[in-house]
């Protein structure tokens, strides 16, 4: 039955980026009453499980970012011969295991996944759209939300979110008293996570000397940068030269 397996031998090739998004989170994260349309506790749950990634899988990212539910990653080598069979279930199952622990869930939870082929000019113009998205997802939240504050039905406040014009959900939000231009950074701009080099004092007992040393750690940006502003061009140009 082997020659079954027609797709086990599809590859990708770098650079790429696989993103996943969660699936039923609705009902696996009740018990958890988390604030809307936005809490801190379930963002931090993201980041931290793709920190986790980075340390514990044995996969090799050049960096990740991450808003709501998604995680768009980026590589420019991988394991397992590049099959994307491999790619498709290892970094879906790992993250909703590490989220699944994170916030101590006791009912299953799950991600799909996705293999998106890049070419490395094409990393900054997919930043630019998942960014770009991050902050539809922001307005349409606060929007939801505030509708829903107001006494609407779960379908009467998607349906009159759906007829509104995006400044017209800011002047509503505004209405009631928050600025979306001055929400957290990390609620309109998403987070990234990367490794950092950087150099560490120590001393050579033996030699009995200062020793310099190269080491690598884990940031959580969640103060990222727009994008399209030059800060944001220069971080990304870092990350992927």
């Amino acid at each position: 039955m082997k020659e079954r397996e027609i797709y086990s031998s599809l590859r990708i090739f770098p650079p790429f980026a696989v993103r996943i998004d969660g699936r039923g989170f609705r009902r696996a994260l009740e018990i958890l009453e988390l604030k809307k349309p936005y809490d801190e506790k379930f963002a931090r749950a993201m980041a931290n499980s793709v920190e986790v990634f980075f340390k514990e899988s044995g996969l090799n990212p050049l960096f990740a970012f991450t808003f709501s539910d998604e995680i768009s990653f980026f590589f420019f080598e991988m394991a397992y011969n590049y099959r994307i069979e491999k790619i498709d279930s290892i970094i879906p199952s790992f993250i909703s295991s590490a989220f699944a622990i994170q916030l101590g869930l006791k009912n299953p939870l799950s991600f799909d996944s996705r293999v998106i082929l890049l070419g490395r000019e094409d990393i900054y113009r997919y930043l630019l759209w998942r960014q770009a998205e991050t902050w539809r997802n922001h307005v349409s939240s606060y929007g939801y939300y505030t509708l829903r504050n107001t006494g609407l039905s779960e379908n009467d406040a998607a349906c009159r979110l759906k007829n509104m014009k995006a400044s017209e959900i800011h002047e509503l939000v505004f209405r009631h008293g928050v600025n979306l231009a001055e929400t957290p950074a990390w609620q309109r701009c998403g987070i990234l996570v990367y490794r950092e080099t950087f150099e560490k004092q120590g001393y050579d007992p033996i030699k009995k000397t200062e020793v310099r040393t190269q080491r690598t750690r884990i940031i959580q940006e969640w103060n990222t940068p727009i994008f399209k502003t030059q800060k944001g061009q220069e971080l990304i140009h870092r990350l992927v030269s």
